[in-house]
């Protein structure tokens, strides 16, 4: 499933850019809303990432709906969560009741000093002031505690998954081989990288596109483009049926940092 033609590469950025604080945030308040389609379109995570946690007391910061949190309860830990939308932590109770959810975000998140063992940020941190959620981070995790940082990308290193995420508007913003940033005193421990594939209905690719901050913050007309594009490159380029299931390749960065040596202020 290759699509022919000439196709600008992937982006080589590290990650989205804002043009301040204002920008991001309200690109961020696409996610207020439509939290039951996000929490039934979007993926999970591999499974090997509940590795990378540990043991301990575990906060899933900008939790979403819980689709990684869910990969933290097997009985090692004591898990909590928290996210800045109303709709996503509404969903959250409903999907995870044993887990204690509230509002509140990465740079704010209400915990106490030296509470946890581990904070993690999945599909999130890009949301954030990275500086001031490092600073939060280093105020609640406990000494010897960690942080963890994941994403889910569309593996557009294949030509024709690279289109798709264009036409989709997926955000092809987290060039492979990428690094978050990350403030002092926190340092990189330890990252895994690896490509899985979610098989999908072709028919749950519009449901999918539908969760992408792209199309939350579109007009009626922009929307219905993106779906007729959509439609096209499916059915008739790619060559897929109705009913028909697209074994759609995502790659999986994640990131464990620990404190460095001598802690800052000490």
């Amino acid at each position: 499933m290759h699509a022919s033609g000439t196709q600008p590469g992937p982006s080589r950025k590290a990650g989205p850019t804002f043009k301040d604080p204002s920008h991001r945030s309200s690109a961020a308040e696409a996610f207020a809303r439509d939290a039951v389609r996000y929490n039934a379109a979007r993926p999970s995570y591999p499974a090997s990432l509940a590795q990378l946690v540990g043991p301990g007391i575990v906060c899933d910061v900008g939790a979403g709906t819980g689709k990684f949190t869910q990969l933290l309860i097997d009985g090692s830990r004591s898990v909590y969560a928290c996210d800045p939308s109303e709709d996503m932590a509404r969903v959250f109770h409903r999907e995870l009741p044993s887990v204690p959810v509230w509002r509140a975000t990465a740079e704010a998140t209400g915990l106490s000093s030296n509470s946890m063992d581990v904070l993690t940020c999945a599909q999130s941190w890009h949301w954030v002031d990275s500086a001031a959620a490092s600073a939060e981070a280093d105020r609640v995790i406990r000494p010897g505690g960690r942080l963890v940082l994941c994403w889910n990308t569309l593996a557009v290193r294949h030509p024709w998954v690279l289109r798709l995420s264009r036409i989709m508007h997926s955000g092809d913003v987290q060039r492979e081989g990428f690094y978050p940033r990350v403030a002092a005193p926190w340092q990189l421990e330890r990252e895994m990288r690896e490509e899985w594939f979610h098989p999908i209905a072709v028919e749950d690719c519009f449901e999918l596109m539908a969760t992408r901050s792209y199309w939350l913050k579109a007009n009626g007309r922009t929307r219905a483009k993106m779906e007729t594009n959509l439609s096209w490159y499916l059915y008739e380029r790619l060559g897929f049926d109705p009913g028909d299931t697209v074994p759609l390749p995502y790659r999986t960065d994640a990131f464990v940092y620990s404190r460095s040596p001598v802690r800052v202020g000490s």
